[in-house]
């Protein structure tokens, strides 16, 4: 895209001179990313986004990039803004500006109160549709920008830790327009919360410390989809996996997958390697802390760096910065170091790339399709939590069939028939 005759978006981004370079990361992204190139293709010839305005806050990667190079194909306005300091990419967020000639306001490593005014730069274009990571967007607008509110049609939400907030939100009256839950669909959670969370956090762990995890005690704090992942893909390396849970039913699930399963201040004492993907805070504590191994590792997939207790770290230790890639040493008073992985953020996207490109193919070709719905429809749909249409999962999941070579069976007739039909017996 020549942009030489065009007036280049308001931003707030780090290095212009890397857009070449981001440039040519997010054309390597859309080879793996079939699908969605699909939907752009479509979207740029029946423009369903024509005069709607997005505002989105997301992790700024290659992957969401051609998310919003198909939304803008479709005719949109877009303002991107960064949902996590550190997996903010600055090559890409230079390419969308200079290349793309999309909004984007993300520089890694900004700081809280940037953090912050990037997300209300991005609502300054007052949307009428949302994409959120983690709720915090959604949050501002009921809170400081209220004035944007009415203008709003709704949003989609793409991460576990987001549609918890979005429900306690819905549940207390608060939210004000509906938000569909793109995280809970069957391609999302089986693919890019399984298999893509599983990958990239061990392929984190790997940048980051250069461990060999065969043979060590791999802990992982959580038995949701993403748990799964990661334990799957932890027991592949090699390691001997433990399950910590609150659900007594996941924690039966891990039990009869063949994991030892026990209270997170037992697996404290025994484990090398820690992973909390629960969504929830203080997973990791001083109490757990005080009885690890010296070199113990630690990591959080989870959205928000909440569930390992940093600010007990650095109150009550002695921090040695980045010994490694990404990795930061705390010597407690006992003399024993643990070690902390992109400072307790969402490892995989901190130190390393997130989710292969071809994972996020399914889940923002979701994003796209539940976008374009929602333009359709948001008018019939009540302020709060909705969910994805089957119809939009099941087309993303055989678009990505066919981009595969695979094929599957269809139902005849007769089978039909049998299928919706109470009068046949057996």
């Amino acid at each position: 895209m020549n942009l030489a005759t065009q007036t280049t978006p308001k931003h707030d981004i780090a290095n212009p001179s890397l857009a070449a370079e981001g440039k040519k990361r997010i054309e390597w992204a859309e080879r793996n990313m079939p699908v969605l190139a699909q939907i752009r293709e479509r979207f740029e010839k029946e423009k369903p986004f024509t005069g709607i305005r997005f505002s989105a806050c997301m992790h700024v990667t290659t992957e969401t990039a051609n998310l919003m190079r198909a939304l803008k194909a479709g005719g949109a306005e877009i303002a991107l803004c960064a949902s996590n300091p550190l997996s903010t990419q600055d090559d890409t967020a230079a390419a969308l500006v200079h290349e793309y000639g999309i909004s984007v306001f993300a520089r890694n490593a900004v700081d809280r109160d940037g953090y912050y005014a990037h997300i209300n730069a991005a609502l300054d274009i007052e949307p009428h549709q949302v994409f959120d990571d983690g709720c915090d967007l959604v949050n501002t607008l009921h809170t400081t920008r209220k004035e944007l509110l009415p203008n709003i049609a709704g949003g989609c939400e793409e991460t576990t830790t987001g549609v918890i907030r979005l429900q306690q939100m819905a549940q207390d009256g608060a939210l004000t327009f509906p938000m569909i839950a793109v995280n809970d669909t069957d391609t999302k959670h089986m693919f890019d919360n399984r298999y893509g969370t599983g990958q990239s956090t061990v392929d984190a762990i790997f940048r980051a410390t250069n461990q060999l995890l065969g043979g060590k005690v791999f802990v992982v704090g959580g038995f949701g989809y993403c748990g799964k992942g990661v334990a799957e893909r932890a027991r592949g390396m090699g390691a001997d996996v433990v399950i910590t849970e609150i659900d007594p039913t996941k924690a039966l699930d891990a039990l009869m997958q063949g994991y030892r399963v026990m209270p997170m201040i037992e697996a404290a004492k025994i484990g090398d390697v820690f992973v909390t993907v629960t969504g929830n805070r203080t997973v990791l504590t001083a109490e757990h802390f005080a009885v690890m191994k010296d070199g113990a590792i630690l990591a959080n997939a989870g959205h928000f760096d909440i569930e390992i207790d940093v600010a007990w770290l650095e109150k009550n230790t002695k921090k040695n910065p980045r010994i490694r890639h990404q990795t930061d040493e705390y010597v407690l008073s006992n003399g024993n170091r643990v070690l902390l992985i992109a400072e307790g953020r969402l490892v995989n996207l901190g130190a390393a790339e997130g989710h292969p490109a071809v994972v996020m193919d399914m889940s923002f070709a979701d994003q796209a399709l539940t976008a374009e719905w929602l333009v359709k429809s948001a008018k019939n749909l009540t302020p709060g939590v909705h969910y994805v249409p089957t119809e939009i999962d099941k087309e993303v999941a055989s678009l990505k069939l066919k981009s595969m070579g695979a094929k599957i069976d269809t139902l005849t007739p007769i089978q039909v028939e049998y299928l919706n039909s109470w009068k046949h017996g057996s």
